[in-house]
């Protein structure tokens, strides 16, 4: 079983992904603050000076008004912090609009790659039995 385990470590699309988790992780760290330094200082302004990433609901518990998101945590209340979701849903349109566009480049250059491929193979077998065929035919 240690053996069977070892191999399946040591295949190359089992190390692939363990380094693509490692740089995904990496880039959710740059968009989150792409997100939360540059984005929503943006669309708070917009919206007339306003920090989503301290909005919330108290659905139950004391919290005196105006208090931050931190301290009515801390006062024990039970809150709904819709503003970190908002971010956090800025963040993952951002991330899924960045992934597809690799995806659609990668997808543009591998079809390229298989045409110069195939350019560069020559007529296939169907091709050439064609070819043999139709001018056996000829003669």
């Amino acid at each position: 079983m240690l053996a069977d385990f070892k191999e399946f470590i040591a295949k190359g699309n089992v190390m692939e992904l363990a380094v693509a988790v490692i740089i995904g992780a990496a880039f959710a760290t740059i968009v989150t603050s792409l997100t939360d330094d540059l984005i929503m200082p943006f669309v708070g302004a917009i919206f007339g000076d306003v920090d989503f990433s301290d909005k919330y609901v108290v659905l139950s518990g004391e919290v005196e008004a105006g208090a931050s998101l931190e301290a009515a945590r801390a006062a024990g209340a039970n809150v709904l912090a819709w503003g970190n979701f908002v971010s956090t849903v800025i963040n993952f349109v951002i991330l899924a609009f960045v992934i597809f566009l690799l995806v659609r480049y990668t997808k543009k250059v591998m079809a390229e790659f298989e045409k110069k491929q195939e350019e560069a193979a020559g007529p296939s077998e169907v091709d050439l039995l064609t070819e043999i065929r139709d001018e056996l035919k000829k003669r």
